[in-house]
């Protein structure tokens, strides 16, 4: 088989795949993008486009700028945190512990519950008074707190949530990658006299820094994909506190059925992610060594 004919089987056999991505991917994306431009249809008033002032008013509207603090603050506090948490547990569950399948059983069980059994087990933990919080932080004598209830520790509450759930998944990466690890490496740190904190930060963190650039691009995408556990728990409330980009883009689409600012939104979600994604590889991608 010449070159050529190579090229061809090679575009054939990736034909299906490409058409799956630009059906489910590529073209809602553009057909998003263009509907952004248009104002929603209503009974007494078709759509009709508008160009960028969907745009406009999303910078005037307070309750994006709101959501778009929260979702900033729900990133920076669970993307690093749940990283350092799978990390550290995998590390741990890999050493040759007495009950290590039990361990990864335990660590992986949060990441297969269904969300919204998951927002009704922290309802629970949660609530006032007779919740699992309120029950432990009575014995060393605090006062009763509604933590789903207050500005102040609603946010906070839904990010140890998301810790607990998503560490336990990205653990799974990171034990495959120490499992590929060749055992000689250790071997011969521990004949030089390198210390275990050494061996990590000099041999094991830069081998699973693959691993590392892809946890961390889906635990950007996922910090910003929240949605079952707000409408389960907080519905956004109190005061939009709670509320994050896509559960506003879900609220403003199907809530009060205004599609071309949610939209708008989806665009401006999606720019997001992207130049995360971009960012991330761009800055990453010279840190990360694959073989």
């Amino acid at each position: 088989m010449n070159r050529a004919n190579m090229h061809v089987w090679g575009w054939l056999l990736l034909l299906p795949a490409a058409a799956l991505l630009a059906l489910f991917t590529h073209y809602p994306a553009l057909a998003t993008i263009l509907h952004s431009l248009y104002s929603t249809a209503r009974p007494n008033r078709p759509s009709r486009f508008i160009g960028l002032d969907q745009y406009a008013t999303m910078l005037d509207d307070p309750v994006f700028h709101q959501v778009l603090w929260n979702n900033t603050i729900f990133a920076l506090g669970t993307i690093p945190a749940s990283i350092a948490l799978a990390l550290l547990m995998a590390v741990w569950v890999n050493d040759r512990l007495a009950g290590r399948g039990f361990l990864r059983l335990a660590y992986f069980t949060p990441t297969i519950l269904p969300m919204i059994a998951v927002a009704n087990i922290w309802m629970f933990f949660y609530t006032p008074d007779y919740g699992l919080v309120d029950q432990i932080a009575g014995l060393f004598g605090f006062a009763r707190h509604n933590w789903l209830g207050s500005r102040d520790t609603v946010l906070g509450c839904l990010i140890v949530l998301t810790i607990w759930k998503e560490a336990g998944f990205f653990m799974i990466f990171y034990l495959a990658a120490l499992q590929q690890m060749p055992p000689n490496l250790a071997e011969a740190a521990a004949l030089e006299g390198a210390s275990r904190w050494t061996f990590f930060r000099r041999v094991t963190f830069p081998l699973v820094m693959p691993t590392t650039l892809f946890v961390l691009i889906n635990a950007v995408i996922n910090s910003f994909r929240l949605v079952d556990h707000i409408v389960a728990m907080t519905k956004g409330g109190p005061d939009n506190a709670s509320s994050l980009l896509l559960y506003y883009i879900f609220e403003v689409g199907f809530k009060y059925w205004d599609t071309g600012y949610a939209a708008a939104l989806t665009v401006v979600l999606l720019a997001l992610l992207a130049g995360l994604a971009t960012a991330q590889f761009l800055y990453l991608d010279k840190r990360v060594h694959y073989r």
